[in-house]
């Protein structure tokens, strides 16, 4: 009996089982990669102050890295330059930043690896904490996120919803959306997507009701820049047969907005990655004040003159 054809016919079923094995892994491979792409929370500690003892207060208030590999990739590159020819560790470090400061050697790239959220998507926060601290200085609310995701970038300046977590782990917990800007991609240079617009949302506390801020409207703009901020007053006014009117006034006195950051807020970096900052300063730099303003002058309801400043413009003070 020929047992030939038989022995074939196995040896081709056995070969197929295999590669479809292979396949599928690598399938399979590929499509849990799509589906949870390398988005998470990474520690981002920062100093805020002294509390009430005068101890100084760190926070991790977190921050959202896609390069999730970043650690595996720097230590195999690392191992394989300490295992060539340096001769100390002070050569080593040497040559590691002058690799990290030249952008053809490629080893930023090997190290930071791609972007795994997409070319057309950001690892942006998917919900934040925000905690009351309290200081020295009196109370204070530090935002920390909880949580990242992979987020589209938008080709335009849009408001996109922003989830935020008041009074967490307590009865009084409640979840709002405040709102932020996005899309500042491709703008002129020295402009961003930014606030130009808010509106108010009550939350319950133990204490009172609070109003919380929330974003309504963003628009492309400068760095430092003014919004419309409308405030009314009484005034009285006179007609043509003199007689006294009581009248409502409406002006746009103006406020600014927008950051003015300059230097490094860096206080404690990483021994064997200067490039790594492990404890950040929370603050402004310069400051955004006003720059040029006008002059409202009128009769209030006491009968005296008064005169009311409107800011026309802003600027970042050095």
């Amino acid at each position: 009996m020929d047992f030939m054809p038989l022995l074939v016919f196995l040896l081709l079923c056995a070969i197929h089982q295999t590669f479809t094995a292979v396949l599928g892994k690598n399938t399979e491979s590929r499509n849990l990669f799509t589906a949870r792409a390398c988005c998470r929370r990474q520690s981002h500690i920062i100093y805020i102050g002294k509390d009430i003892s005068g101890s100084p207060v760190n926070v991790d208030v977190g921050m959202c890295r896609a390069h999730c590999d970043q650690s595996t990739r720097s230590a195999t590159l690392e191992a394989g330059l300490r295992a060539s020819k340096y001769s100390s560790m002070l050569e080593f470090l040497r040559h590691k930043k002058m690799r990290r400061l030249d952008p053809s050697s490629g080893a930023a790239d090997s190290i930071s690896g791609s972007p795994s959220c997409g070319l057309s998507s950001t690892c942006e926060p998917a919900g934040v904490r925000v905690d009351r601290v309290m200081l020295y200085e009196g109370l204070r609310e530090v935002e920390i996120i909880e949580d990242c995701h992979c987020e589209a970038k938008m080709s335009q300046c849009v408001r996109a919803p922003s989830l935020k977590t008041y009074y967490s782990e307590t009865p009084y917990e409640t979840v709002i959306d405040a709102g932020k800007c996005v899309g500042s991609k491709g703008a002129p240079e020295g402009f961003s997507c930014v606030p130009t617009k808010f509106d108010s949302t009550l939350v319950e506390t133990p204490n009172k009701v609070e109003l919380i801020q929330t974003v309504a409207q963003c628009k492309l703009m400068e760095g430092c820049y003014r919004i419309p901020y409308v405030e009314y007053h009484y005034e009285i006014t006179y007609n043509d047969d003199g007689v006294k009117v009581d009248s409502l006034r409406e002006i746009d006195v103006g406020r600014c907005l927008g950051s003015c950051t300059s230097g490094s807020r860096c206080l404690l970096r990483s021994a064997s990655d200067l490039g790594e900052c492990l404890l950040w300063a929370e603050g402004q730099g310069n400051a955004c004040v006003p720059q040029d303003y006008e002059s409202h002058t009128f009769l209030s309801q006491q009968g005296q003159i008064r005169t009311v400043l409107a800011i026309t413009s802003c600027l970042c003070q050095s």
